[in-house]
């Protein structure tokens, strides 16, 4: 069974950083695109920021040179390095990953979120 785990959310005061990990289990890590969403109460679930399988990176506008994301397949397990933070990134913060296949059905597993909160 595929598991995703997020963990290092918290408060930070704004122009704070944190960084955010997501370790994957229960399948081939490698093999699967990875994404961090986050999402507000009332709000749609919006895309932060993807890592592909041949670590091929992109970035909704908004957090464009302030986050990072990463992976390392060793450790089974995705970063987003969030730097200069603002208030309005505070949400709860989600892990994806998925495996698309050629004749078969998509794989797409969720972590069950982590809240970051930027205030002063």
């Amino acid at each position: 069974q595929v598991q995703l785990v997020e963990s290092g959310g918290g408060l930070v005061q704004p122009g704070g950083s944190l960084r955010l990990s997501c370790t994957f289990s229960g399948s081939t890590f490698r093999i699967y695109k990875m994404s961090w969403y986050r999402q507000n109460t009332g709000k749609q679930r919006e895309l932060v920021a993807t890592v592909t399988t041949s670590l091929s990176t992109t970035y909704v506008d908004s957090v464009k040179g302030r986050f990072t994301i990463s992976r390392d397949n060793a450790k089974n397990t995705v970063y987003l390095q969030m730097n200069s933070l603002k208030p309005e990134d505070t949400a709860v913060y989600y892990c994806k990953g998925e495996l698309h296949s050629i004749g078969g059905p998509a794989r797409i597993y969720w972590g069950q979120g982590t809240q970051v909160i930027v205030s002063s």
